[in-house]
């Protein structure tokens, strides 16, 4: 049997990871690493050292303010870590990339599988269509996402120009130009549409996404592949 600590545990997608990672038979959760503490059906710690137990994968659905304890937990004891956790700095993905040099790391802005799926459709239309149309991504996400815009939206566009605020650019776009619109309200799991708007003709593709349980399901697998 997989055992995981779910990172983040005290959370809403660490809630959900718990109950998709209960209903399944071949996981288990041996752990929580949160900033606080918690009564749950594991132990949890609020420093990731302060484990001593076995575990062969860890689950990350936290705060990038986590990544300085996690990063060394897992090169230090070599276990595999999926992070789905978004809002890094720079230097943080630096950070990333140099531990995945030491531990197996799974990093994805988003880990549902239709959303991959919109990535790769959006990089065909990009190749096609990306010189004689204007890209616009617009995402939607409820009011308690804290960075905007997503890092799925910065993900859906190529190597161009990003313009995160319009209204303060007083010219007409750039043809390299990729305007981002980032919405917070409500209970919004997750929407992604991406415009390609072309002479006389308009081609959308958009990604809703209906639940959470999406996001810890891809998460899951990627850990027991990742193990």
């Amino acid at each position: 049997m997989l055992k995981i600590i779910n990172s983040g545990c005290t959370g809403k997608m660490g809630q959900v990871v718990q109950a998709m990672c209960a209903a399944d038979p071949d996981v288990t959760i041996v752990a929580g690493f949160a900033s606080h503490q918690a009564n749950l059906d594991y132990p949890v710690y609020t420093n990731p050292a302060n484990f001593t137990g076995e575990a062969d994968v860890v689950i990350d659905f936290s705060n990038p303010k986590a990544l300085g304890h996690l990063l060394p937990f897992c090169v230090e004891r070599r276990i595999p870590i999926v992070i789905a956790t978004t809002g890094f700095s720079p230097e943080q993905l630096a950070q990333i990339e140099a531990a995945a040099l030491e531990a197996p790391i799974f990093r994805s802005a988003n880990m549902s599988l239709g959303i991959n799926v919109l990535l790769e459709l959006v990089k065909k239309a990009a190749s096609i269509l990306g010189s004689s149309s204007d890209i616009e991504i617009v995402e939607r996400h409820h009011n308690r996402k804290v960075d905007a815009p997503s890092g799925t939206a910065q993900s859906c566009g190529h190597e161009t120009e990003y313009v995160f605020e319009r209204h303060s650019v007083r010219q007409p776009r750039d043809k390299k130009e990729i305007g981002i619109s980032a919405v917070r309200g409500g209970t919004i799991v997750g929407d992604h549409t991406i415009i390609f708007a072309g002479h006389d003709e308009v081609i959308e593709i958009k990604h809703s996404a209906q639940s959470r349980e999406i996001f810890a399901n891809g998460a899951v697998k990627a850990a027991k592949f990742l193990a």
